[in-house]
């Protein structure tokens, strides 16, 4: 499985320092020294190359090369990525989820295989197979006139790899109308939507179907946060990219993301990233040699 690593390392060195689209529908490609905060979109991520480190919520993950993991429903994380050693940086794929193709494959398939609860994050080695089919459609960046016929069904024997894999279940949870995970995205899409405004947990658990205790239950599984961290986290999320890219002071900025008090934001700003907001934005404007870099945003939309 070396050389299969070896030539997929090579297509993606080819990619700039934040996610890079591969003329293929819905992958995008990552060359990285920096960490990365971003909202995770449903996706597919397998690491070819260093480590990656994420901060969901309570949780702290770590990907190797060679391993992969899936993200069900949009997250706010932190991430930081390690290389292996210098001049050779973090690579990465990525492959965006489209429930309606997953749910057409388990039909095709007549999969009736429960929809359990699974945890929302964790990592599994790829597989040979799985390896091979990533190759195949790497390889057609170089054939354009291929893309249109194979790359479809390429993208089918990625998720019918992932389907025999030990996140088979998640990933059928993401395809399922009537699963818990598709009812939680609900919820998830409105608080992305209304991130600035104040919200009661009443509402969203009535948007799901669910009582109050059972939304918390299930959304806290599914994002590893609760409701409001999970709002907190998107607007220090978005509060920090403003910081860096618009000319405005931090009260300013606070208030824009739907904080009432300035205070409130430095402080949760600095539990959440180590630093008040105008120190934290002033490293990266002007970094010294050594300081840490900073890239933001999600994969860039697909054809």
């Amino acid at each position: 499985m070396t050389e299969v690593m070896d030539e997929l390392r090579a297509f993606v060195m080819r990619a700039s320092d934040k996610w890079t689209a591969t003329g293929l529908p819905r992958v995008a490609m990552v060359r990285a020294e920096a960490c990365s905060d971003q909202v995770y979109e449903p996706m597919l991520h397998l690491v070819l190359q260093g480590s990656k480190s994420l901060s969901i919520g309570n949780q702290i993950l770590r990907f190797e090369a060679g391993t992969y993991f899936l993200v069900p429903v949009d997250v706010p994380a932190i991430g930081q990525v390690s290389a292996e050693k210098p001049g050779s940086p973090y690579l990465a794929l990525s492959l965006t989820l489209d429930p309606a193709v997953i749910a057409a494959m388990l039909a095709e398939l007549d999969d009736a295989q429960p929809g359990k609860h699974e945890p929302a994050f964790w990592v599994s080695a790829v597989t040979p197979d799985l390896m091979d089919a990533w190759l195949r459609m790497m390889r057609l960046v170089d054939r354009p006139n291929d893309v249109a016929m194979l790359a479809p069904m390429i993208e089918r024997e990625i998720l019918f790899r992932v389907l025999q894999g030990p996140q088979g279940r998640l990933l059928r949870q993401i395809a399922r109308a009537d699963s818990r995970l598709s009812q939680m995205r609900r919820s998830v899409d409105w608080i992305r939507s209304h991130y600035t405004e104040p919200f009661r947990v009443e509402p969203l658990a009535a948007m799901t179907g669910m009582s109050v205790a059972t939304f918390y239950r299930h959304f806290t599984a599914m994002t590893a946060m609760t409701p409001i961290q999970y709002q907190k986290r998107l607007r220090l999320l978005q509060a920090r990219r403003m910081l860096l890219f618009e000319p405005r002071d931090a009260a300013a900025i606070a208030f824009s993301v739907g904080y009432e008090s300035a205070s409130q934001f430095s402080r949760e700003y600095s539990r959440l990233f180590g630093m008040p907001p105008v120190r934290d934005a002033a490293r990266f404007r002007t970094p010294a040699p050594s300081s840490p870099k900073i890239a933001f945003g999600a994969p860039p939309p697909h054809p």
